[in-house]
């Protein structure tokens, strides 16, 4: 397995700080600084990264083998580079999935660039893209409040609580049955508004505006927290019924989900690396089953990477837990061990950790100095 293992990447005051695997510094920990701006959101896809800063321009670098950097080239880049054909926009949403990149601007455009030999750029065709280009399809649906994008997939949720999808359907990964894939948007609709939407590998999730979680896709190892007699259904979204309580959010990673509710952190799926956080001798949960470590209703944002998961809670602190290697934990140089258990980063404590970015492969941070 030779998957990238990029993790953390950090951002306090304007400066960025970057653990584990990546092409920015030789994969050493590091950190840098955007010249008059200050960053505001990051994702991240298997081996490339996106930069929102508070003036709405979008910075990209890292690994551009389809375009998915949106600089008009396949060239490699390593340091953050502004995507100056969107200058005269403020872009305000981004996500990245394995190879491909998704922005929203102010005005409610959508654009794609990168990989799309599934349709995951929404364009209409399989044709990849190395410059962003316009998916004509938003110009009538209103405001869109999230974007979300898998190895191969793509989500669009508009205010009004429409979730329109995208992309690889071979799993049912994009909730629409018997489809193989789409390469233009379609709506998922489960009968009411939907608040929420996380594309993981092979399977997708979403949260109702009332609370209610489903998950559709690749259902092996229990990471659709479905009951057995619902797996027939799995290519189209189905109500996780075992989470009594209302979902906030939910983050899906290589073989897991992770979901947030008022009180609690439900995890499930696998869990051999340590990802769902319930000790070393649970291996698998095919039931979402909660993380004892929080106390109740502390946990403010949930992210997961492939194979581990971070934890923000509302005072600022970071968690980690699961697969441990390349250090992209944040545990230490030295500490590259998996951790069974939600692992507090010690490095982090003289900081503010506000808020957490969520992609298929990597999860980042956004945090202050605490003054």
């Amino acid at each position: 397995e030779n998957k990238p293992q990029k993790l953390l990447d950090f951002v306090y005051s304007g400066a960025v700080f970057t653990f584990g695997k990546s092409k920015f510094a030789d994969n050493i920990p590091s950190k840098f600084w955007l010249k008059n701006d200050v960053p505001l959101k990051i994702a991240c896809g298997d081996e490339h990264t996106a930069l929102l800063t508070e003036n709405g321009k979008l910075f990209m670098f890292g690994s551009n083998n389809w375009g998915q950097l949106g600089l008009g080239s396949k060239l490699t880049v390593n340091k953050p580079t502004c995507v100056k054909a969107l200058k005269s926009e403020k872009v305000q949403l981004v996500a990245c999935g394995r190879n491909h990149t998704l922005i929203c601007t102010a005005q409610g455009k959508v654009y794609a660039s990168g990989g799309n030999s599934e349709g995951q750029l929404g364009l209409g065709d399989c044709d990849e893209r190395t410059a962003f280009c316009r998916v004509d399809f938003f110009n009538s649906h209103g405001p869109i409040k999230m974007l979300a994008a898998g190895s191969n997939t793509s989500a669009a949720l508009t205010a009004s609580g429409r979730l329109f999808m995208w992309g690889d359907n071979t799993e049912g990964q994009i909730g629409l049955g018997k489809e193989s894939q789409v390469s233009s948007p379609q709506e998922v609709s489960v009968g009411r508004p939907v608040s929420w939407v996380s594309c993981g590998y092979y399977h997708s999730a979403l949260v109702t505006a009332d609370g209610a979680l489903f998950t559709f896709g690749e259902w092996d190892s229990g990471k659709l927290g479905l009951g057995t007699d619902q797996l027939p259904g799995h290519r189209v979204p189905q109500l996780v019924k075992s989470i009594k309580h209302r979902v906030k959010q939910v983050a899906c990673g290589g073989g897991h989900t992770v979901a947030l509710t008022e009180d609690d952190i439900y995890t499930f799926g696998l869990g051999q690396f340590g990802q769902l956080g319930h000790g070393t001798f649970i291996f698998e949960s095919r039931l979402p089953r909660p993380v004892e470590h929080f106390k109740k209703g502390r946990v403010r944002q949930v992210s997961c990477g492939e194979n581990h998961t971070a934890v923000i809670t509302d005072g600022g602190l970071l968690y980690t837990f699961g697969d441990g290697r390349h250090g992209k934990l944040c545990l230490g140089e030295e500490n590259f061990t998996n951790q069974f258990k939600p692992t507090l980063c010690p490095r982090f404590l003289k900081y503010n950790v506000k808020s957490v970015g969520v992609s298929s492969s990597f999860h980042l941070f956004i945090c202050q100095n605490i003054n």
